[in-house]
Formats: structure tokens, sequence, C-alpha cells
């Protein structure tokens, strides 16, 4: 077992297919989780397939290498039964690279939705991309429920709106939901394969537009894999205003989801009222990093776009105003009692359950999972300013509203501090020569935790990069949230979590 260089505390072990199984056993044993798992093509390097699994653990990251053994068809021990967010992973794996999972729970595709032939897989190297293919009979074995007076409700994946595509199927007795069934994968865009044909030094672009609401923690996580691999040593000036920037993220994306929210529940004004903050909270972003959402505001070797000290007091400014007017508008939600009925009780996981699911970022908080990469692994400047984890215990669409709240006042006194206390200093240094390497971003988004796994060649490009989106981990624990209430009820549920379409749908 090999330390990876980074910021981040992160090992790396080779191991074979009883290694595969025995390690993710004792990783579970001792209360770790499985953070993601994916596949690498090698055979153009004179090897194999490779598969690859990430472990989240009280000393940091644990990555899996298990070389595979058959080159045309390689496949990998199961590790559904031992980590529940594998079973879509695997599944997400198989239709991407090839690797199947001996004895898988569910070897349902998940991506593919006929676009491509079951023998076709778009992450092995002699894929030729741009290809295309005759329309493939999908005919998706969804599970159902029988009963008497049990029937079937279909939702998407076109809906209405400019919400993105997923398909919703709730089995229901009268407006109970019983069970509910989700296929998601119908904005798959080819990512992973994109990043293939980038410079290395470049493709953090691409890496911020994964999922748009989260570009900061994206495009860090991917930086972050870079510098690991290349060795770069960040300026602390620099690491401060991504800091800054990642809290910006959070604000705005809490605003949001706090108004549609209250809009979901029948309080049009919360709405209005967050919806004005939160573009207010844009403009300022378009004003000073030039995107309303900060893309391409984080960069290989530090930050695109330095902050002038004259801007200083604007920010402050803007920081105390928004506080004052969330603690306003917090009472308004606390006191109002047509808010409240709708919020309490529903779509409640319990911290228990949160925990069997392997649940992250605010979902498994508002459960309480007190787990926050900026207080369980600090890097500058989290180790300095003292993060304060938020949660809350009621694991209900309150407790989630609750949690959002919490998390604004923290980021608020979070950038205060950057603010005062910026170092001077650089706030970029030029990446050296490009080399063949291995590293691992490891970032608390506003989701979760988002890692992106990212191997270098020797000719300055993307080998393979994996960016993994929080909303894996989420995604299930929405089917359970909803079982027992009602089919009215899912909207505000869903909204609740605020889960990505884009970041699974790779």
């Amino acid at each position: 077992m090999n330390a990876l260089p980074g910021a981040i505390p992160a090992r790396l072990a080779e191991v074979d297919a009883a290694g595969w199984r025995a390690t993710g056993a004792a990783v579970r044993a001792r209360g770790g989780r499985l953070l993601s798992l994916w596949a690498a093509d090698r055979r153009d390097l004179g090897e194999g397939h490779v598969a690859f699994a990430a472990f989240a653990g009280a000393e940091g990251l644990l990555l899996l290498r298990l070389p595979l053994a058959n080159r045309d068809a390689p496949s990998a021990p199961d590790l559904s039964d031992l980590f529940l967010p594998a079973v879509r992973l695997q599944r997400a794996c198989t239709d991407l690279s090839g690797v199947a999972f001996e004895v898988a729970r569910d070897p349902r595709p998940w991506l593919r939705h006929g676009a491509w032939p079951a023998g076709v897989h778009p992450l092995r190297r002699d894929f030729v991309a741009r290809q295309s293919f005759a329309p493939v009979p999908d005919d998706y074995p969804f599970v159902s429920v029988a009963g008497e007076g049990v029937h079937e409700i279909p939702v998407g994946p076109v809906h209405a709106g400019i919400i993105e595509p997923g398909h919703f199927r709730f089995s229901v007795l009268g407006e109970r939901v019983l069970r509910l069934e989700e296929r998601l994968g119908y904005k798959h865009k080819g990512i992973e394969k994109r990043f293939e044909t980038l410079a290395a030094a470049e493709a953090h672009r691409l890496a911020g537009r994964v999922s748009g609401d989260s570009t900061v923690a994206v495009a860090w996580a991917y930086a972050m894999a870079l510098e690991a691999a290349w060795g770069v040593q960040l300026p602390a000036r620099a690491l401060w205003l991504r800091a800054l920037l990642l809290e910006r993220e959070r604000i705005a994306n809490h605003l949001g989801d706090l108004g549609m929210l209250g809009n979901d529940a029948g309080l049009a004004f919360g709405l209005a009222q967050f919806g004005r903050l939160k573009e207010c909270w844009l403009q300022d972003n378009a004003r000073l990093w030039c995107h309303r959402y900060l893309m391409d505001a984080i960069v290989p070797g530090g930050v695109g776009v330095d902050l002038a000290t004259e801007q200083h007091a604007d920010l402050h400014e803007a920081v105390t105003e928004l506080e004052a007017e969330v603690l306003e508008l917090r009472a308004v939600y606390d006191e109002h009692a047509g808010l409240q009925d709708r919020f309490r009780g529903c779509g409640q996981l319990s911290p228990d359950l949160a925990l069997r699911l392997g649940l992250t970022g605010i979902a498994a908080r508002a459960s309480g999972q007190a787990r926050d990469l900026r207080v369980d692994f600090p890097v500058l400047p989290w180790d300095v300013l003292g993060v304060r984890a938020c949660t809350q215990t009621g694991g209900d669409v309150a407790a989630r509203v609750a949690l959002r709240f919490d998390e604004i006042a923290e980021s608020l006194r979070l950038l205060r501090a950057v603010l005062d206390d910026l170092p001077e200093g650089d706030c970029r240094v030029p990446l050296p020569a490009p080399r063949a390497g291995l590293g691992l971003g490891w970032v608390e988004g506003w989701r979760g935790e988002v890692l992106v796994a990212l191997e270098t060649g020797a000719d300055c490009r993307v080998r393979r990069c994996h960016p993994h989106d929080p909303s894996w981990q989420n995604w299930p624990a929405l089917e359970h949230a909803v079982i027992g209430n009602i089919v009215p009820d899912f909207p505000l549920i869903n909204k609740s979590f605020n889960l990505s379409y884009a970041g699974v749908d790779l």
C-alpha cells in the first residue's frame, strides 16, 4: 500500500479478486464507505482492464486497483452486497467499460438506453467516437408491485418546465406510495470519453461543466487531482480564494433551493424573495469573476481571477445584507404553520437508514450523519478557519430546509473570515512540465463529496478522468424517502434533496 501525493490523505493498494472483496468487507467493518467505482482500459499499454474503487474512512481515501485477467471479457467481484451505492455504479461501469460484476444483484443496463448495442462500450480505448448506431429496442424491466388496488404512475422522463429528464415509476395504493423506482441516464453526454481527447492542463473547463451548479466544486477537485499528480504546490492566497468561491457557490444553491421549497409547499412569497436574493448574489459573481455561476474561476495552479483589495468592502456589505435578510426569512419559514405542516414528517430518512444507504452531503447531515470534508480532512484554509459542521436529526423535509439555513449562516461567517484574513501573494503558479501520473481530488461541494480521479499520460493528455457526483449516493435514498408519503408530496421531497441528473449521466 502506497501513499498518494497531494493535499488529502490518500493511499493506493493493488489487489487481486479476493483482496478486492476482503478489503471492501474490512472497510465496511470499520465504518468506511464506498465513494465511487470505475474501470480503465489499458490494453494499448500491453496490459488489460483495471477496476478501481475509492473508499472513504477515518484515515482518508483508499483507492483499490484491481487488474482484470480477461482482456476481452473482463469481470470483477460484486461489491453491492457490502455497499448499496455499488449497485448503480457497477451497472454504469458495465455499460461504459464492459466490466461484468460477478453475482451482481442487478445486472440491468443503466446508461445505455438502447443508444448503442450491448457489446459496444464507449470507454474502451478502441471505441470510435461519433459513431452512429441503429436504434436498439429498449424494454426496460421495471420492478412491478402486485396486489389489489395497486397501480403504477409513470412520470417523465420529459417533465414540465425546464427540469432535467428522469423517469420515476410509482407503485401506489390510492395516493399512498408503496414503491418508487428511478431510471436516469437520459442525459448521457460522453464526458468521460471526451476527457481523453483533452490536454490535462485544459480539461478543468470540461470538469467545471459536469454539473453546472457545482462548477466550483468539480473544477477544484479536478485541479486538486492534477496538482497532486504533477506535484504542484499552491500559494496560500489561491487556496483561500478557492474557499471563497466554493462558499459563494454553496450559498447560491441554498438560496435557490429555499425559494423552490417554499414554492412547492404553497408559499410563492418564498420563491420571490429567495429568487431575488440569489439573483443579486449571482450578479455580484458576474461582476467580480466574469461568470454568474463562477465557471472557469478555478484553474490548475490557482484561480483565474484575483480579488482586488478595494472589492473587499463591497463583498463585506453584501454578506451583511444577505445575512439580515436570510434571518428574517428564516423566521417567516419557521413560523408559517402551513409551510411547517407540509415540511414536518415529509420524506423522512432515519439516521440508521441514511448510514446504511451511504448518504453524503446535506442529505446525510440532515439525517444525523456529521460528515463534512472541510471538518474531517481540512486543507488550507479550512484548518485555519475552523469550519463548524451543521447537522439536523429529523431526516425530513423540515430538517433539510433547516440545514440549508444553518449552512448559509456558516458560509457567510466563513466568507467574512476569508475577506478579513486573505493572505497576500500570488493567486496562481505556472504548471510544471507535464508528466504521467495519478492524482485524486476530494472536495465538499454544496451537495456533498465530489471526487475526481485523474490519470495523465506522458503525452500531456488526460488518459482517464472519472468525476463522481454525490448524487450517485443520494438518488437511491429518494426512493426510500417517498415510501408511505402521498404522490403530491413527491415534488417537495425531490426538491429537498435537489440531486443532479447531469452529474450521474456522464
